[in-house]
């Protein structure tokens, strides 16, 4: 199966850093087991990213300070504001992935009532903080960011997915 692939990058936005090197890296048509969050969880866990979930994304400006997040979208769809306030909303659907490098703005703009994300973080990242974009906490989140490791596999493609060439050669 070929899937389209998306690398975008954003600039800082109020408060949220959004990451300084690394793209968002947006994956069309991917997942083969649209419907099935179970074998979401196994697929990325195969891969080395675990503490996955299941839910939506939120309908408010967040990011993750020291952890990389992938989101398989399973079910429905979503337009997610990437990037922050002024950033870029990206309609996302069943068998989309998105994996969102440590730093990255997102925020539910809209969604189906069917919408099922899995969401999934890399070894070692399980224990990722929520931030809201607070600028007295900028330094703090800039310094976390920085010290993120980058994942050995891409979530859905293992060592053959542009994950990790993608974010070898941006950093």
């Amino acid at each position: 199966m070929s899937a389209d692939l998306q690398l975008l990058r954003f600039d800082s936005s109020r408060g949220i850093p959004n990451h300084p090197s690394l793209p968002v890296v947006l994956r069309h048509g991917v997942l083969e087991i649209v419907g099935d969050p179970e074998r979401c969880e196994e697929l990325f866990a195969s891969h080395g990213w675990g503490g996955s979930w299941r839910d939506g994304v939120f309908p408010f400006h967040h990011f993750h300070s020291n952890a990389h997040e992938v989101l398989g979208f399973v079910a429905g769809e979503a337009t997610v504001l990437l990037g922050g306030p002024g950033g870029e909303p990206v309609t996302i659907v069943a068998g989309d992935v998105v994996v969102l490098p440590a730093g990255t703005g997102h925020k539910r703009e809209s969604a189906s009532e069917d919408l099922l994300v899995v969401g999934a973080y890399p070894a070692g990242q399980e224990n990722f903080d929520l931030r809201r974009g607070d600028e007295d906490e900028l330094d703090e989140v800039r310094r976390n960011v920085a010290s993120v490791p980058l994942p050995a596999l891409d979530p859905s493609g293992g060592d053959t997915g542009p994950l990790v060439r993608a974010w070898s050669l941006a950093g």
